[in-house]
């Protein structure tokens, strides 16, 4: 595989080591497009008493180098990203059934948590990774009972962390953001253009 700039973002091949469609329409926010997608099978169970930063830095990471080492020393650049919602240090993942779903927006309504998004980048050549943390502070309005129901027959949030899509008709319960809207879809984009200059520069 070549490592000569690519031709659609004018840097090195640039690759994404995850299956999300929306990781790909944010990158391609920027005219950047992933011309791989390698999703590594990778463990997401955090570990005993893990910090929720220090949870979604590491599966980052992992993916990004998980990535790097199925592409090869010749692969280019490999973005990996891992996005959580969190609440009084706890971590709401994707909920895995109707009762789940209902219950994480139960304790997410009337307050503020955190989300989490991490991105790390990979250089397959010489092994470089650079990682960024972006933390954003969302504020739910309360949510009656009825409405979670609602919203779960919809579809939308039964793959999303913390049980709810921004960019959805789940933005609906959103009173107040305090951060990334790009990190709280998914992926950071000032983080990611700021790993992929620093990246860049080092070829220089």
């Amino acid at each position: 595989m070549s490592r000569a700039p690519s031709p659609a973002t004018g840097r090195l091949p640039l690759h994404l080591a995850s299956a999300s469609p929306r990781r790909r329409e944010l990158l391609a926010q920027c005219g950047l497009r992933a011309e791989r997608v390698v999703a590594p099978a990778i463990d997401e169970t955090p570990l005993p008493d893990e910090d929720p930063r220090a949870l979604v830095l590491r599966l980052a990471v992992a993916k990004a180098r998980a990535g790097a080492a199925a592409l090869g020393a010749r692969g280019g650049l490999v973005l990996g990203a891992d996005t959580e919602v969190a609440l009084d240090g706890r971590v709401f993942g994707k909920p895995h059934d109707e009762a789940a779903g209902i219950a994480m927006l139960a304790a997410l309504a009337g307050r503020e948590h955190e989300v989490l998004s991490a991105v790390a980048l990979c250089d397959c050549a010489s092994g470089w990774l650079g990682t960024r943390l972006s933390v954003s502070r969302v504020a739910f309005r309360p949510i009656a009972p009825g409405e979670a129901r609602d919203y779960w027959a919809s579809g939308e949030p039964a793959d999303k962390a913390g049980g709810y899509a921004i960019q959805g008709r789940g933005g609906a319960f959103v009173e107040r953001l305090v951060g990334s809207y790009t990190g709280v879809v998914g992926l950071p984009l000032f983080e990611t253009m700021e790993l992929l200059q620093e990246a860049e520069s080092r070829k220089v």
